[in-house]
């Protein structure tokens, strides 16, 4: 499976994915296409609309403290549900389809997350930390959501214009 980051502006970022009804091989294939491409791009959470699948399928696969991405440490969530958020932390967020921006995000601190495995099984997990920023980055990729979303107005047109410049001096060295 030859799989592309769809990259901002691209309007299907904008889009709501579907739940998942199917739990197929169709569905094992994307999700065990999705982890070493995600690794091959230096990420560590990737959402389905990422790839231009708009389903609500995502994995996760938190660095170790020596940086590696062991695949035992992989998540795939499919259908996922935050239950319960607590507390608030702020971190410095990038994004696969918003290349070499990053900006600080307030998060909930802890969060409780239902979801499905690639078989259909359910699960719960309680997240803290950068597991917990990553679960509610990717989630919001299923509601449509961007991280730059979150900006405040001037901080967003200051995006806008880094980002514009960004996409011109990317195309003009191509």
């Amino acid at each position: 499976m030859n799989l592309k980051i769809v990259e901002y502006p691209d309007k299907r970022l904008k889009e709501k994915s579907k739940k998942v009804e199917k739990f197929d091989e169709n569905l094992h294939q994307l999700l065990d296409a999705m982890n070493p491409f995600m690794i091959r791009t230096n990420g560590i959470g990737l959402a389905a609309i990422q790839v231009g699948v708009a389903q609500e399928i995502l994995i996760l696969n938190i660095p170790d403290e020596d940086g590696s991405q062991p695949e035992e440490n992989l998540i795939e969530m499919i259908n996922p549900v935050l239950t319960n958020q607590k507390g608030e932390t702020t971190y410095q967020e990038g994004c696969l389809s918003v290349p070499h921006f990053y900006e600080d995000i307030n998060r909930f601190e802890t969060i409780s997350v239902n979801y499905q495995d690639r078989d259909g099984n359910t699960k719960k997990l309680e997240a803290d930390g950068l597991l917990s920023i990553a679960i509610q980055h990717e989630r919001d990729h299923l509601n449509g959501i961007l991280f730059i979303d979150k900006l405040t107005s001037s901080r967003r047109r200051k995006f806008e214009k880094e980002y514009k410049k960004f996409l011109k001096e990317r195309k003009t060295s191509k």
